[in-house]
């Protein structure tokens, strides 16, 4: 697939610099083995394969999370961190969680780590934990001018994404792109990009709504459209939602989908001057009678609210329905019906 028209002005601006690249595919190679030709054995091959799998369990709730908020494909930003880091197993993952290679640059006034890269004794900036990496990654990439035109693809368009990466200069390798693509390719990571978690390994994906409450749960839900201001809407018990942001408010909201505060209130059981939260699901329309699963078995710290928006049931009725006192607290190991 040819490379995308996007960043066609930086295209001729980026020079591969040949020492530089030899050094860089010398320190990556042991990290895509996988792609290299006679020597590499077996046993690397596995650890390499298990290394991924372990890396895409840690991280693709994080992932996901950061596509919600700045809508950057979960898939891009977790090929980009396993080529990034080696699977997490870098000098720079472990001693500085920088699992994106991202450097310094003027604007950085956080820790430093040190390291050879293209040329010698180069600044890469120094996290505290690999969150702040991921959320710095979003950030870096959702606010510099040159990587603005790949927010205008499609959050599926992950081939775009790689592409249009490589043309703005994120990375001197000419086959980057190509090793994003066949990382998210070989590991079906596509199937983040649109909220569908089915399986990919031979263990069941959390649904993204795990990273939202933190809270195990049966439910899942698709990607529906774009709306408004580039907010991902989502389909979830066949109702539209998004999901709130760091620093929306709900009179914003209520403005850009010509729906009005009182209803949006009403759409989720909201008291009237309760605050929505960052990563807060917000129903766009009525939430329904029943669930669309049977019951759920509830784990530390949920409640029948939380119930409530997770599955897109009134809250009313999933105390009429289990025949529960109004305000009565859940226990954890109870069965509350769903339908």
């Amino acid at each position: 697939m040819n490379q995308p028209s996007i960043c066609e002005n930086l295209r001729e601006k980026i020079v591969i610099n040949m020492s530089g690249s030899i050094r860089l595919l010398t320190r990556i190679i042991s990290c895509f083995c996988l792609f290299i030709n006679g020597t590499t054995t077996s046993a690397q091959i596995n650890n390499f394969e298990e290394a991924v799998k372990s890396y895409i369990t840690t991280y693709r709730e994080i992932a996901v999370k950061e596509m919600m908020e700045y809508r950057i494909p979960a898939s891009i930003t977790l090929a980009q961190g396993i080529y990034e880091s080696n699977a997490g197993r870098s000098r720079m993952a472990t001693e500085a969680n920088n699992h994106f290679g991202i450097k310094c640059h003027i604007e950085w006034t956080g820790k430093t780590f040190i390291q050879d890269d293209e040329t010698k004794n180069e600044c890469f900036r120094n996290y505290s934990n690999p969150e702040e990496s991921f959320r710095d990654h979003s950030y870096f990439l959702s606010q510099r001018d040159r990587y603005k035109p790949l927010f205008n693809l499609e959050i599926t368009d992950y081939r775009g994404w790689a592409n249009g990466l490589k043309a703005c200069g994120y990375a001197t390798n000419p086959q980057y792109a190509e090793h994003l693509i066949k990382m998210i390719e070989d590991y079906h990571l596509y199937q983040l990009d649109v909220a569908d978690f089915s399986l990919v390994f031979n263990d069941s994906i959390p649904s993204a709504l795990d990273s939202i409450y933190e809270i195990g749960t049966a439910a899942k839900f698709d990607l529906f459209a774009e709306g408004p201001g580039k907010r991902m809407v989502y389909l979830n018990n066949g109702l539209q939602f998004i999901i709130f942001r760091k620093n929306d408010n709900i009179k914003n909201v209520a403005k850009a989908f010509h729906i009005s505060e009182r209803k949006i209130r009403k759409f989720n059981d909201m008291k009237k001057d309760a605050p929505l939260v960052p990563s807060q699901m917000v129903y766009l329309e009525p939430k329904k009678r029943q669930g669309a699963i049977d019951r759920h078995v509830v784990k530390p710290g949920e409640t029948l609210y939380l119930l409530s928006q997770t599955y897109g049931i009134q809250l009313d009725q999933l105390y009429k329905i289990n025949k529960l006192k109004t305000g009565r607290p859940v226990k954890q190991g109870q069965n509350i019906l769903l339908r």
